[in-house]
């Protein structure tokens, strides 16, 4: 992980902040612009970037899309053609999933949610192109974080969004093209925040952004707020948050209260206990669908990407993750973190886990078992 000074980093919470601030993003461009993304739908705020893409591609700007052919199936079916024809480059990644399919192949994902425009501007986080907003749903937006960043951080960014293009170009076509960076990235400073991009992939950064994670709650000294929508560390992981625990850390935890994968939420509280009775505070978020990537250590380490804290983020999926060193922009985290458990989490205690229905223990502990059972048979093993 490699710090780069001179970085303007603006935190984009939900879809209300990041929609706008993308949108006007791609109205901007001029000359070439990447986006991937997990999920691309066809709804409202789907319907509306990929207006966008479809203006920037028709007054000339270079165009390339890519999302995942799983979790963009309904805009594979729909949008997709239509941008196409628009003339916006399109590619999926790994189209085809057998279903129920659990080889290891069939569950690397593309999990990034990245936007560079024109070598000089870029989004990182954990938001898809998706309305917040669910049918049938509530009336408080799906809670995320993205950041919009500008300044020496472009370098990375810009090469990890040209590199994975071409990759996936040449495996979806099998030829070989030039394929120039048509919009080298803009590194001079533009702010004052030291941060680092840091990648998840299946060759040179396998394990990068867990380490990013055990490095600094190893060295935290006061205390470690962790928001991810889908928790469920290894043993690594949670040892490590033990250990910091026992030296007297404080630790706080907000993760799902409503769920859309119940498996993975049930597998999820048979951890419960473990951290419960090392004091570590666990919060649930019932306001509306957590989908939150977001971690604050000791007022001053911060990170906001896509990458969750379980064995498909961290061990299968390719993540893009931004950690940044500035007291100012964990502290603006961490405020915003602190408001949502006060508005939208219930605290949940030893005690109130000694209640649970035996019944309701039972399905979380069978959820866990099946979990690692999946996790094992696709080639997964041993201390994770």
């Amino acid at each position: 992980m490699r710090f780069l000074a001179g970085n303007a980093v603006a935190l984009l919470e939900n879809g209300e902040q990041y929609f706008p601030a993308l949108e006007s993003a791609i109205d901007r461009a001029r000359r070439e612009l990447f986006l991937q993304s997990y999920i691309f739908e066809n709804d409202r705020i789907g319907r509306r970037i990929a207006a966008a893409l479809c203006r920037a591609a028709g007054r000339g700007v270079v165009v390339r899309l890519m999302v995942d052919g799983f979790g963009a199936r309904s805009f594979v079916a729909g949008l997709m053609a239509e941008l196409a024809a628009a003339g916006v480059q399109v590619l999926v990644y790994r189209r085809e999933l057998r279903p129920l399919s659990l080889r290891r192949h069939r569950l690397r994902r593309l999990h990034r949610k990245l936007v560079v425009v024109d070598g000089r501007e870029a989004f990182v986080g954990g938001i898809n192109i998706v309305d917040d907003f669910e049918p049938g749903g509530g009336p408080h937006p799906r809670y995320d974080y993205a950041v919009h960043v500008q300044g020496p951080l472009l370098e990375p960014i810009v090469a990890s969004a040209h590199r994975l293009w071409r990759l996936v170009a040449w495996a979806s076509f099998r030829r070989r093209e030039a394929l120039p960076l048509l919009a080298p990235p803009c590194g001079a400073p533009a702010g004052t925040i030291r941060a680092a991009f840091v990648l998840r992939d299946n060759l040179r950064y396998r394990r990068a952004i867990e380490d990013a994670y055990l490095e600094a709650i190893a060295r935290a000294e006061k205390e470690i707020v962790i928001a991810n929508a889908y928790f469920f560390p290894g043993r690594r992981f949670r040892q490590t948050l033990a250990e910091a625990a026992a030296r007297g850390v404080r630790i706080t935890l907000l993760l799902q209260g409503v769920s859309d994968h119940p498996m993975q939420a049930y597998a999820t509280r048979a951890l419960y206990p473990f951290f419960l009775e090392r004091g570590i505070r666990l919060f649930e978020y019932h306001r509306s669908h957590l989908h939150a990537k977001v971690a604050v250590v000791d007022g001053h380490w911060a990170t906001v990407g896509s990458s969750n804290i379980d064995p498909f983020s961290l061990l299968m999926a390719r993540e893009a993750n931004v950690v940044v060193d500035d007291t100012a922009f964990a502290g603006a985290l961490q405020a915003s973190l602190e408001a949502a458990i006060r508005s939208g989490a219930q605290e949940l205690k030893a005690a109130d886990w000694r209640r649970q229905p035996i019944l309701r223990r039972a399905l979380s502990w069978l959820s866990y078992q099946l979990l690692r059972l999946g996790i094992g048979i696709a080639g997964y093993r041993g201390r994770h």
